[in-house]
């Protein structure tokens, strides 16, 4: 066995919290709404309700809509899951640019970049923690001798 393979193993078993599916997808919807929180705060200064509503609802209806297509909710892997979130945000990213006609721009591919970078970091983020909240030992259990 490779080095490696056992703390990827540890990373996967961390990702899917032991929670239900609801839970980890309430989980998932936070931390993209908190990426788009972040992101309207930096660039605006503030927060509106038509800057949510224009940001957060088309990246989290491509997430959703790319998690039943993966069954991400239903088979938690890795696989669905990276799936989920390149389509997803990518889609996301489309929909808000179709919505504020803004699929022509250039700088499009470089909030396309931001939002696939930064989304991964909050949704990996909010599933750490919600490991973290579990009560799930990451230690191994070492058998008591004698």
């Amino acid at each position: 066995m490779r080095a490696g393979r056992p703390y990827a193993a540890e990373v996967r078993r961390r990702l899917f919290p032991p929670y239900p599916a609801r839970v980890v997808a309430f989980t998932d919807a936070v931390a993209i709404v908190a990426f788009t929180v972040a992101g309207i705060v930096s660039h605006t200064g503030g927060l509106s309700f038509r800057a949510m509503a224009e940001d957060a609802l088309p990246l989290l209806a491509g997430w959703l809509a790319a998690a039943v297509t993966t069954g991400l909710y239903r088979r938690p892997s890795l696989r669905p899951l990276l799936t989920t979130w390149l389509l997803g945000i990518s889609a996301g990213v489309a929909l808000r640019a179709a919505a504020l006609g803004r699929l022509d721009e250039p700088r499009q591919l470089a909030f396309l970049a931001t939002t696939l970078v930064l989304t991964f970091v909050c949704v990996t983020a909010a599933r750490l923690l919600l490991w973290a909240g579990s009560g799930v030992s990451h230690k191994k259990r070492v058998p008591k001798s004698g």
